[in-house]
């Protein structure tokens, strides 16, 4: 399940964050320290994510 996680982890963080950034940005703030803090936030919250998502998917399988 590890490995299922850690491959999803790559595609459920940059999403995630992708998206915090997009909000900072479209929030207003729009200097360094908000964009790569919604950014560390987003990777942060994705380990949880691809770990419930991971064991859903493995879940269905069996």
């Amino acid at each position: 399940m590890f490995r299922l996680a850690t491959m999803l982890y790559a595609l459920i963080a940059t999403t995630l964050a992708g998206s915090l950034v997009i909000a900072a940005l479209s929030a207003g703030y729009d200097t360094l320290i908000p964009i790569v803090v919604a950014g560390g936030i987003g990777a942060v919250v994705a380990v949880p994510v691809s770990y419930y998502v991971a064991r859903a998917i493995l879940s269905g399988i069996r």
